[in-house]
């Protein structure tokens, strides 16, 4: 594991489109500089769970069939940053979402010393995006993941991992909505990218290539914020 030194925790966040590999580069990233990706979802599910004061106030608003405010977010953010295992840094997956967020967690930042290191932009191309998503499929048994043209099992319906037969796609994988997700990330994502652009810590990288040279772009840049 590489260990930049740095005397504050880093905040890194990672703005990304459905399927544009966040999840997958955020745990490359955590294995490779003892980071912790932090995602919305999971944070909210960690409060309620601990019953922190947060996490109660989030879990009566959820239960209620409301969207949790972003004062509540922030409250469970901040008490997440204070916790041990972040000492190295954070990469922040799905918050901030608006440029209202944006600057609610640079008002919490600024309390604990701390800022954005680098906003990193996994960019996509929409049209080659709504092949790749829509083509997904999984085996229904043990969750393998294929591909209509990228990975197909070596036996037709058949999963290669479990020899289960049942496969399954995700309502929301149809081609029709992959591009309407795209279109909503793009109308709620570029203000942000304008936002952290001015800030002087917007990075891009070509989220199309392989895995591998993503990773190792988002290494470079990660060395870099974290100098």
């Amino acid at each position: 594991m590489e260990s930049p030194v740095t005397t504050v925790p880093a905040v890194l966040i990672l703005l990304g489109p459905p399927g544009a590999g966040k999840g997958t580069q955020a745990r490359m990233l955590e294995d490779r500089f003892g980071l912790v990706q932090l995602s919305t979802g999971d944070l909210l599910r960690a409060a309620v769970a601990a019953g922190t004061e947060a996490g109660r106030a989030a879990k009566a608003v959820m239960e209620a069939g409301s969207l949790v405010s972003d004062d509540i977010v922030i409250a469970i953010l901040r008490d997440r940053l204070g916790e041990p295992d972040v000492a190295k840094g954070v990469i922040l997956d799905g918050f901030p979402r608006t440029t209202v967020q944006a600057e609610a967690l640079d008002t919490l930042l600024s309390e604990t010393g701390q800022r954005i290191n680098a906003a990193v932009s996994l960019d996509v191309d929409d049209a080659a995006m709504v092949a790749r998503i829509s083509g997904r499929f999984t085996c229904g048994s043990c969750g393998e993941g294929y591909h209509d043209t990228y990975k197909r099992p070596a036996v037709e319906g058949v999963c290669d991992k479990c020899g289960g037969t049942q496969m399954k796609r995700r309502a929301d994988d149809k081609a029709e909505t992959v591009g309407q997700r795209l279109e909503a990330y793009h109308a709620q994502t570029a203000p942000l990218i304008a936002y952290y652009a001015n800030k002087g810590v917007l990075k891009s990288v070509d989220a199309m290539g392989d895995i591998d040279a993503i990773a190792g772009a988002l290494a470079t840049i990660v060395r870099e914020a974290m100098d």
